[in-house]
Protein backbone atom coordinates (compact mmCIF):
# COMPACT_ATOMS: atom_id res chain seq x y z
CA UNK A 1 0.00 0.00 0.00
CA UNK A 2 1.19 3.51 -0.84
CA UNK A 3 0.77 5.25 2.54
CA UNK A 4 0.95 8.74 1.00
CA UNK A 5 -1.85 8.02 -1.50
CA UNK A 6 -3.88 6.33 1.25
CA UNK A 7 -3.62 9.37 3.53
CA UNK A 8 -4.51 11.69 0.63
CA UNK A 9 -7.42 9.38 -0.14
CA UNK A 10 -8.68 9.50 3.44
CA UNK A 11 -8.67 13.30 3.40
CA UNK A 12 -10.46 13.49 0.01
CA UNK A 13 -12.96 10.81 1.01
CA UNK A 14 -13.79 12.57 4.29
CA UNK A 15 -14.06 15.98 2.59
CA UNK A 16 -16.63 14.61 0.17
CA UNK A 17 -18.53 11.96 2.12
CA UNK A 18 -18.04 13.25 5.66
CA UNK A 19 -15.85 12.13 8.54
CA UNK A 20 -18.56 10.05 10.22
CA UNK A 21 -19.37 8.03 7.09
CA UNK A 22 -15.73 7.25 6.32
CA UNK A 23 -14.80 6.42 9.91
CA UNK A 24 -17.88 4.19 10.25
CA UNK A 25 -16.95 2.26 7.09
CA UNK A 26 -13.34 1.81 8.12
CA UNK A 27 -14.36 0.75 11.63
CA UNK A 28 -16.67 -1.93 10.17
CA UNK A 29 -13.90 -3.30 7.95
CA UNK A 30 -12.67 -6.75 8.83
CA UNK A 31 -10.09 -9.15 7.42
CA UNK A 32 -12.52 -9.95 4.57
CA UNK A 33 -13.07 -6.43 3.23
CA UNK A 34 -10.28 -4.34 4.79
CA UNK A 35 -7.96 -4.87 1.79
CA UNK A 36 -10.75 -3.55 -0.47
CA UNK A 37 -11.36 -0.52 1.78
CA UNK A 38 -7.64 0.26 1.75
CA UNK A 39 -7.27 -0.21 -2.01
CA UNK A 40 -10.38 1.84 -2.77
CA UNK A 41 -9.22 4.64 -0.49
CA UNK A 42 -5.74 4.63 -2.03
CA UNK A 43 -6.76 4.22 -5.68
CA UNK A 44 -10.17 5.90 -6.05
CA UNK A 45 -9.77 8.63 -3.49
CA UNK A 46 -5.99 9.13 -3.37
CA UNK A 47 -5.04 8.60 -7.00
CA UNK A 48 -8.37 9.62 -8.57
CA UNK A 49 -9.78 12.35 -6.36
CA UNK A 50 -6.26 13.44 -5.37
CA UNK A 51 -5.54 14.52 -8.94
CA UNK A 52 -6.21 18.26 -8.75
CA UNK A 53 -6.52 18.61 -12.55
CA UNK A 54 -10.28 18.26 -12.06
CA UNK A 55 -11.70 20.09 -9.05
CA UNK A 56 -13.88 18.25 -6.53
CA UNK A 57 -17.08 19.98 -7.63
CA UNK A 58 -16.62 18.98 -11.27
CA UNK A 59 -15.58 15.46 -10.27
CA UNK A 60 -18.76 15.16 -8.17
CA UNK A 61 -20.87 16.28 -11.12
CA UNK A 62 -19.18 13.70 -13.35
CA UNK A 63 -19.67 10.98 -10.74
CA UNK A 64 -23.39 11.67 -10.48
CA UNK A 65 -23.85 11.07 -14.19
CA UNK A 66 -21.62 7.99 -14.35
CA UNK A 67 -23.10 6.35 -11.26
CA UNK A 68 -26.61 7.04 -12.58
CA UNK A 69 -25.66 5.37 -15.87
CA UNK A 70 -24.58 2.32 -13.89
CA UNK A 71 -27.87 2.34 -11.96
CA UNK A 72 -26.11 2.08 -8.58
CA UNK A 73 -28.65 4.12 -6.65
CA UNK A 74 -27.27 3.70 -3.12
CA UNK A 75 -23.92 4.99 -4.36
CA UNK A 76 -25.74 7.72 -6.31
CA UNK A 77 -27.44 8.96 -3.15
CA UNK A 78 -24.14 8.87 -1.27
CA UNK A 79 -22.42 10.86 -4.02
CA UNK A 80 -25.33 13.31 -4.25
CA UNK A 81 -24.62 14.17 -0.62
CA UNK A 82 -20.94 14.41 -1.51
CA UNK A 83 -21.72 16.68 -4.45
CA UNK A 84 -23.57 19.04 -2.11
CA UNK A 85 -20.54 18.99 0.21
CA UNK A 86 -18.38 19.88 -2.80
CA UNK A 87 -20.46 22.94 -3.68
CA UNK A 88 -22.81 21.62 -6.36
CA UNK A 89 -25.95 23.78 -6.28
CA UNK A 90 -29.57 22.66 -6.48
CA UNK A 91 -29.82 24.27 -9.94
CA UNK A 92 -26.73 22.37 -11.09
CA UNK A 93 -28.18 19.13 -9.71
CA UNK A 94 -31.38 19.76 -11.67
CA UNK A 95 -29.35 20.24 -14.86
CA UNK A 96 -27.38 17.07 -14.14
CA UNK A 97 -30.66 15.21 -13.68
CA UNK A 98 -31.86 16.47 -17.06
CA UNK A 99 -28.69 15.11 -18.69
CA UNK A 100 -29.15 11.80 -16.86
CA UNK A 101 -32.72 11.50 -18.17
CA UNK A 102 -31.61 12.33 -21.71
CA UNK A 103 -28.60 10.03 -21.87
CA UNK A 104 -29.51 7.26 -19.40
CA UNK A 105 -33.25 7.16 -20.04
CA UNK A 106 -36.31 8.76 -18.52
CA UNK A 107 -36.90 5.97 -15.95
CA UNK A 108 -33.38 6.51 -14.59
CA UNK A 109 -33.99 10.26 -14.54
CA UNK A 110 -37.23 9.72 -12.61
CA UNK A 111 -35.41 7.54 -10.05
CA UNK A 112 -32.64 10.11 -9.63
CA UNK A 113 -35.14 12.96 -9.26
CA UNK A 114 -36.96 10.94 -6.57
CA UNK A 115 -33.77 10.40 -4.59
CA UNK A 116 -32.63 13.98 -5.14
CA UNK A 117 -35.94 15.34 -3.83
CA UNK A 118 -35.62 13.18 -0.70
CA UNK A 119 -32.01 14.24 -0.02
CA UNK A 120 -32.56 17.92 -0.84
CA UNK A 121 -35.69 18.03 1.33
CA UNK A 122 -33.88 16.35 4.24
CA UNK A 123 -31.14 18.97 3.96
CA UNK A 124 -33.69 21.81 3.90
CA UNK A 125 -32.76 22.80 0.34
CA UNK A 126 -36.25 22.03 -1.03
CA UNK A 127 -39.66 22.43 0.54
CA UNK A 128 -41.48 19.18 1.29
CA UNK A 129 -44.18 18.28 -1.21
CA UNK A 130 -47.77 17.89 -0.17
Amino acid sequence: MNKELFELGISKRKATLGDAYVERNLAKADEFNLPFQEAMTEWCWGFGWGDETIDAKTRSMMNLTMIAALGKMEEWELHLNGALNNGVSVDEIRSILHAIAIYCGVPQGVECFRIARKVLTEKGLLEPTA
